[in-house]
C-alpha cells in the first residue's frame, strides 16, 4: 500500500465549505422548459462539443492523475446516446438550482453544501483555471478547511446562477466532489493500510522468527532422523511381524475355535456336576464333529501332521470320558427304573442308550446291570403272585387254583406271558423301536435288526430265573394228571405259550427251552395216557350187541377224542398251513383211532358162528360212526381217507353178501354156476342144471323173485346204521342181478349152446328176455350196452 501510495499523484481533497461543492450537473434549464435557453445549450453543453468524428480528450488535460483522465474521458465521450443522455440527466437534478436552495435553506448559513454552483468566469474552462482551481485548493490547504468553507460559502451567496452555465459549474462540482470522496477514500485505506502494514512487519518478524525455529527443528529432526533410522528399520520390522502374528492368530483362532471345545462343553462332557442330558450330547456331537473335520485335514497331501494327532488324542481323551459319563449314568438310572415293571422311558435315557451303542462293551456293562435288577424284581413279583396275590389280595394268589390243573398252569404262563410283554415293551421303548401297527394277539414278525438282537438278549436274561420255578410247578401239575383230557390241555396250552414266547424272545432263549422240556413232557403224558387208554380197550372185549351198533368202549373214546379235538382246534392261530395242522395231530389221532378200530375187528371175531355179512355190517357201523365224529374238523382228513378206505372194503362185502343172497332167492344161482363150471367144447343146455327144463324153472322162480323184491330196500340192511350206505349196497346188488340176468340171456341165445325155441323160453317169464323191463322191475337205472 505504501508503495502504491507513492507511485500514485496525490489527490486533494477540496473542503468542505468549498464553494461549489454538491452542486448539480442538471441545470434548470434541463428540468424547466421556461428556463431552457437555445436549444444547443438544452442538448448538448458547450464544454461537452466535440468536433464530429473526434472523440478523443483534448491535449490540454493533464495525464499525471489516472482518475481525472478517466474524468475527461468520461466527460468527452459521445452523449448522443440514449442511455447516456438519460444518466447525465438523471445526474444533474442533484445540481440544480432549486436542489441547491433547498438545501441551503435546510442548512441555514453554517451549513455545508456539497458542489453548491458557483458563478466563474468562462475562462476558468482553460487550464489556467484549472491550474487556479489548483491553487485555490492549496490554499484551502494553507489557510485551513474553516477558513476556505466560509470564504467559499460567501462567494456562493454573492454569485448568482446564470442560465447557460449550470453545465460547466456541475461538471467542476462533479469533479471535485468525486475526487473528495476519492481522497477521503484513499485517506481512510491508507490508515487503514498502514495499520495492515504495521501488522505485516510485525508477522514478518513472526514468520521470521518461527522460519528460523523451524529451522532448528528440521535440523534437528534430520539429526534424529538420521540417528533413529536403525530404530525406525527396526520397528518396521517389528510392524510386520506385528500383522503377521496378528494374521497367525486370527487363523488359530478359527483353527481352536474349530478344532478344539469350549469351557462348557468341556466341563459337560468331564464334570460330573453337569448332568446327563442336551447339553452332554451337544458336546459329544460336537467332538464327533471336530474328528471328521480332523480326519479330512489329515487326509489331505501333507498327511497326518502333529497337530492333527493331538487334536485326535485329545478329543479321543474326551469322548472316552463322556462315554464312561453316560455309562455312569445308565447305570444308576437302570438299578432305579429296573425296581418297576412298567413305566415310560425318558428321551435322554432312549439318546444315551443310542450313543452308547457306540461302545458295546461300555453298553453290556450297563444292560447287564439293568439284566440283574430285572432279574430279580421279576422273580419276586412272580413268587408273590404264587403265593401272596396282587396289592390288597387281589388278584387271588395262583396257588389257590391247584387243584384245578388248567386254571393253575395257565395262570402261572399268563403271568410270565404278561411280564413278558412288559418287559418288551419297555426294552423297545429304551430302544426306541417304533410299532410296527401290529394287532394284539397277532403274530409278531421279527426283523432281525440289531436292536431286536439286544432286545431278545435282554429279554431272556430279565426271564431267566422264572424258569425254575415254573418248570416245578408245571411238570408237578402235568405228572400229576390221569386223564388224558386234562394232560392234553396242558400240553396244548404249554404248546401255544411255547409257540408265542418263541416267536417273542427266540428259541434259543432259556425261558423257550425250558418250555419246550415241559411241553415234551406234558405231550409225553398225554401220549401216556391215550396208550392207557387203548390197552384198556384191547383189554376187556366183548362181543357185539345183536343190533350190531358201536359199542360202549368206542363211543366213549370217541368222545375223549372229540373233546381233544375241541381244544386242539381251539388252540389254532389262524396262520398255520393246513399240512402242518394235519401233521401236528396225525399222531394223537393215530394214538386214539386205530387202538378202537382194532377193538372194534377183534369184537367181530369173538361171536361164534357169526357171518360175514354180520361182520361187515358191525365193522362198517363202527367205522362210520368214527368217521363222522372225524369229519367234523379239518385237520382229520387224511386219517378219515384211511377209514373210508375200510367203509369201501367192508362195503364191497356186503354187495357181494347181498348180490349172492339175491341170486340164491331168485333161483339163477345153478344157472351161473353152470356157466362158470362149464366146459369150453360142451353146450350149456347139455348141463343138466342148464337143461331147458331147469332154465324154465329157474325162470319162473325168478319172476317170483321179482314179484315179492322191495327195489328200495333190503330187511337183510335195516342193522346198517347209516341208510345211505345200505342203499347204495342194495342198489349195487340189484345190478349185479340184472348183469347176471342179462349173461344167461346171452348165454342162451347162442347157437353154440343149443338152446331150442331160446326166444320161447326167454319169453316166457318176466322179464321176457328184455332187459328194459328188468331195470323197470329193479328200479335202477340201466347200464350201458343193457338194453
Amino acid at each position: 500500500m505504501s508503495a502504491q501510495a507513492g507511485s500514485t499523484p496525490r489527490l486533494q481533497v477540496p473542503p468542505a465549505g468549498r464553494p461549489g461543492a454538491g452542486s448539480s450537473l442538471k441545470s434548470p434549464a434541463l428540468n424547466s422548459p421556461g428556463a431552457r435557453g437555445p436549444p444547443s445549450a438544452l442538448t448538448t453543453p458547450s464544454f461537452f462539443h466535440t468536433p464530429p468524428g473526434n472523440n478523443r480528450l483534448p491535449s490540454t488535460i493533464p495525464s499525471r492523475n489516472p482518475l481525472a483522465l478517466r474524468l475527461y474521458k468520461v466527460l468527452g465521450a459521445n452523449y448522443s446516446d440514449a442511455s447516456t443522455r438519460e444518466a447525465l440527466e438523471t445526474l444533474s437534478s442533484f445540481y440544480s438550482p432549486d436542489v441547491a436552495a433547498s438545501k441551503t435553506s435546510e442548512s441555514g448559513p453554517s451549513a455545508t453544501t456539497l458542489g453548491a454552483p458557483v458563478v466563474k468566469e468562462p475562462d476558468r474552462l482553460t487550464r489556467d483555471g484549472v491550474e487556479e482551481e489548483e491553487e485555490e485548493e492549496e490554499q484551502d490547504e494553507l489557510w485551513g478547511t474553516e477558513y476556505a468553507r466560509k470564504a467559499r460559502r460567501k462567494q456562493t451567496e454573492m454569485e448568482q446562477p446564470v442560465d447557460g452555465e449550470l453545465a460547466l459549474r456541475a461538471r467542476k462540482g462533479l469533479r471535485r466532489d468525486i475526487e473528495t470522496k476519492l481522497a477521503e477514500s484513499s485517506r481512510k485505506f491508507l490508515t487503514a493500510f498502514a495499520e495492515v502494514d504495521k501488522k505485516l512487519d510485525i508477522l514478518q518478524v513472526h514468520v521470521a522468527e518461527m522460519q528460523t525455529r523451524c529451522d532448528e527443528a528440521q535440523s534437528k529432526l534430520q539429526a534424529t532422523n538420521e540417528s533413529c533410522k536403525h530404530l525406525l528399520d527396526r520397528a518396521e520390522g517389528l510392524r510386520s511381524q506385528r500383522q503377521a502374528t496378528a494374521a497367525r492368530q486370527s487363523i488359530i483362532s478359527l483353527f481352536l475355535s474349530r478344532f478344539t471345545l469350549t469351557e462348557e462343553e468341556t466341563q459337560a462332557v468331564a464334570s460330573r456336576d453337569v448332568p446327563v442330558g442336551p447339553q452332554v450330547f451337544a458336546a459329544m456331537d460336537r467332538i464327533e464333529k471336530i474328528r471328521t473335520d480332523c480326519r479330512v485335514l489329515m487326509s489331505g497331501e501333507e498327511g497326518e501332521t502333529k497337530a492333527g494327532l493331538d487334536i485326535m488324542s485329545l478329543t479321543a481323551s474326551l469322548l472316552d470320558q463322556a462315554y464312561q459319563k453316560l455309562a455312569r449314568w445308565t447305570s444308576f438310572e437302570f438299578r432305579q427304573m429296573g425296581k418297576d415293571a412298567s413305566f415310560e422311558v425318558a428321551p435322554v435315557m432312549q439318546e444315551a442308550v443310542l450313543r452308547l451303542r457306540q461302545r458295546p462293551e461300555l453298553l453290556n456293562d450297563s444292560l447287564k446291570i439293568l439284566t440283574e435288577v430285572r432279574q430279580t424284581t421279576l422273580l419276586s413279583s412272580f413268587l408273590e403272585a404264587l403265593t401272596r396275590g396282587g396289592p390288597g389280595g387281589l388278584p387271588r394268589p395262583i396257588e389257590l387254583h391247584a387243584h384245578d390243573p388248567t386254571r393253575y398252569v395257565g395262570d402261572m404262563l399268563a403271568w410270565v406271558h404278561q411280564a413278558m410283554a412288559g418287559e418288551r415293551e419297555y426294552l423297545e421303548s429304551l430302544f426306541g423301536i417304533k410299532g410296527d401297527n401290529r394287532m394284539v394277539g397277532s403274530v409278531r414278525q421279527a426283523k432281525g435288526t440289531e436292536e431286536e438282537e439286544y432286545v431278545a438278549k435282554l429279554m431272556d436274561g430279565s426271564l431267566e430265573k422264572l424258569s425254575m420255578p415254573l418248570r416245578v410247578r408245571v411238570l408237578q401239575t402235568v405228572k400229576s394228571q390221569e386223564g388224558s383230557i386234562t394232560a392234553y390241555k396242558i400240553a396244548n396250552l404249554l404248546q401255544f405259550y411255547l409257540l408265542t414266547v418263541s416267536r417273542t424272545i427266540g428259541e434259543e432263549a432259556l425261558l423257550s427251552k425250558t418250555l419246550k422240556d415241559i411241553t415234551d413232557a406234558a405231550y409225553q403224558v398225554f401220549f401216556d395216557t391215550i396208550d392207557a387208554q387203548g390197552r384198556s380197550l384191547l383189554r376187556f372185549l366183548h362181543p357185539p350187541d345183536s343190533d350190531l351198533s358201536p359199542p360202549l368202549a368206542l363211543r366213549d373214546s370217541s368222545q375223549v377224542l372229540r373233546e381233544i379235538m375241541a381244544v386242539y382246534d381251539s388252540s389254532l392261530l389262524g396262520d398255520e398251513d393246513p399240512t402242518e395242522r394235519e401233521a401236528a395231530f396225525a399222531q394223537i389221532l393215530e394214538a386214539a383211532v386205530d387202538p378202537a378200530m382194532e377193538m372194534c375187528k377183534r369184537m367181530s371175531e369173538l361171536r361164534e358162528g357169526m357171518s360175514n355179512w354180520d361182520k361187515a355190517l358191525f365193522l362198517v357201523n363202527c367205522t362210520t360212526y368214527m368217521q363222522n365224529m372225524l369229519q367234523t374238523y379239518s385237520f382229520t382228513s387224511a386219517h378219515v381217507t384211511l377209514l373210508q378206505k375200510d367203509v369201501d372194503r367192508h362195503i364191497r362185502t356186503l354187495v357181494t353178501e347181498h348180490s349172492a343172497f339175491f341170486l340164491k332167492e331168485s333161483g339163477l344161482e345153478p344157472i351161473v354156476q353152470a356157466m362158470d363150471s362149464k366146459p369150453a367144447d360142451t353146450p350149456l343146455s347139455r348141463l343138466p342144471s342148464a337143461s331147458s327144463q331147469a332154465l324154465t324153472a329157474a325162470l319162473t322162480q325168478f319172476d317170483s323173485f321179482l314179484s315179492t323184491l322191495d327195489p328200495s330196500a333190503s330187511p337183510r340192511l335195516s342193522l346198517l346204521a347209516v341208510p345211505r350206505l345200505a342203499s347204495s349196497i342194495h342198489t349195487d346188488a340189484l345190478h349185479q342181478i340184472g348183469r347176471v340176468y342179462g349173461r344167461i340171456c346171452d348165454e342162451v341165445k347162442k347157437p353154440e349152446n343149443k338152446y331150442e325155441f331160446a326166444g320161447t323160453l326167454l319169453g316166457g317169464r318176466r322179464p321176457f328176455g328184455d332187459m328194459r323191463v328188468l331195470w323197470q322191475i329193479l328200479g335202477v337205472d340201466a347200464e350201458d350196452g343193457q338194453y
